[in-house]
């Protein structure tokens, strides 16, 4: 089963890039999208054999995520039923025979972490809606987690020490969730494997000098360890400011 997470940073943007040739080349079983910038009823996407959902922001062009999937799942969940964090489209749960299949757009602590305080409740009442879901089946996680966990994962981690996704909290964050029964699926294939992102800003020409961030994460259950076959970034794939990630599932 091939999964795949993108964050297109607009969707009516990235269909004008290269989405459906992408899209149509990839045939994921499953196909999950963060950032649509949209609202409902915006695009008109045909892509016959997929089932759509949708979750949109309250504030219009902002956050928001899609799953397409070709199987149709046995239940959808908008949010993570916490009034305070459903306002933005941030997250989709689809449940499956075998497992839940989470997409998440991680709220940015933004500049001068304005908003680190908001992002610290997030993380922890995510991770305890991802805990909750787990103790019932495996859990599938992918998406803009919006952190850098280790040094290996941006290229200048010195200079980016305080700046918001490599920060020590979030980043604490990030190893408080993989303690509690999670795998990075990218470093679990690849540990030592440097220079690979898959977010680079537009200023700088940093994409040009692959000046990047891996904040693009397919994270599994610990259990599922045996079934993952591969874990891929495809970095030269554009249409966005982020490239989108893989994950290949027995």
């Amino acid at each position: 089963m091939k999964l795949i997470s993108w964050n297109v940073n607009g969707i009516r943007a990235c269909v004008n890039k290269n989405f459906m040739e992408f899209f149509n080349e990839v045939d994921a079983d499953i196909f999950c999208l963060q950032e649509t910038k949209l609202q409902e009823n915006q695009i008109d996407l045909n892509l016959d054999g997929y089932h759509q959902y949708w979750n949109y922001a309250k504030k219009k062009g902002y956050s928001g995520t899609a799953i397409f999937t070709k199987n149709k799942p046995i239940s959808v969940t908008y949010g993570i039923g916490i009034e305070e964090h459903d306002q933005e489209g941030r997250v989709i749960t689809l449940e499956f025979d075998e497992f839940y299949m989470v997409t998440v757009y991680t709220p940015n602590s933004q500049n001068e972490l304005k908003r680190l305080d908001y992002r610290m409740q997030w993380e922890d009442d995510f991770r305890n809606y991802l805990v909750e879901l787990d103790s019932k089946k495996p859990v599938i996680v992918c998406g803009d987690l919006n952190v850098a966990h280790k040094e290996i994962d941006l290229k200048n981690p010195k200079t980016n020490r305080k700046n918001a996704g490599f920060t020590d909290e979030e980043r604490n964050k990030f190893t408080k969730f993989l303690d509690s029964g999670f795998i990075d699926t990218f470093r679990y294939f690849y540990p030592d494997k440097e220079n690979i992102y898959s977010w680079w800003s537009y200023r700088f020409k940093a994409r040009e000098k692959n000046a990047g961030w891996r904040i693009d994460y397919f994270c599994t259950s610990e259990r599922l360890k045996d079934r993952l076959v591969s874990a891929s970034i495809y970095t030269e794939v554009l249409g966005s400011d982020h490239c989108p990630v893989e994950l290949v599932i027995k």
